[in-house]
């Protein structure tokens, strides 16, 4: 069964992630990126977590395992509650749900201060890799942008 919700929910992300990167920034790619993709990720995580923490659905834990104490708040607590089938997975759709609003903030951002879809890729593509590299890159590359913009418009305004 878990193979089957890893299967489903990448499938989510994957598509999601091609209509960000490779289709036209209109009303509907977006939408559907957001409910489509992030949403339904997130309703997917929901549904895990309530039936695993109710003790609903099987996490599938490594033979010969007690059941994980959630008490156990240190980094062998977590490694031991991560010993299940369903605990990879639900920390899994975590990521995906996550680095795909992540990336989808990214490419707002980067329309939104005249960055070219092409210079935008990289960036996204990173973040798909690995969700909190993609950002510190992109904020580093936006800041210098970001300033010149903000501070452009003070000077257009008249403010101080």
């Amino acid at each position: 069964m878990w193979q089957t919700v890893f299967v489903v929910t990448n499938g989510i992300a994957l598509a999601a992630w091609a209509m960000l990167v490779v289709a036209p920034r209109k009303p509907f790619p977006l939408a559907y990126v957001l409910y489509g993709g992030v949403g339904l990720l997130c309703l997917c995580y929901a549904a895990m977590f309530v039936g695993l923490f109710a003790m609903v659905a099987d996490p599938v834990r490594d033979p010969g395992l007690a059941p994980a104490d959630l008490s156990n708040y240190s980094v062998a607590g977590l490694k031991d509650l991560f010993r299940s089938e369903g605990a990879i997975v639900l920390g899994w759709t975590h990521y995906l749900a996550l680095d795909l609003f992540t990336g989808l903030w990214i490419a707002r951002d980067a329309d939104a201060k005249g960055f070219p879809r092409l210079v935008q890729a990289p960036f996204l593509v990173l973040t798909l890799l690995a969700g909190p590299l993609g950002l510190f890159v992109w904020l580093a590359v936006r800041e210098r942008r970001a300033r010149a913009s903000g501070w452009r418009r003070k000077g257009k305004t008249g403010a101080g």
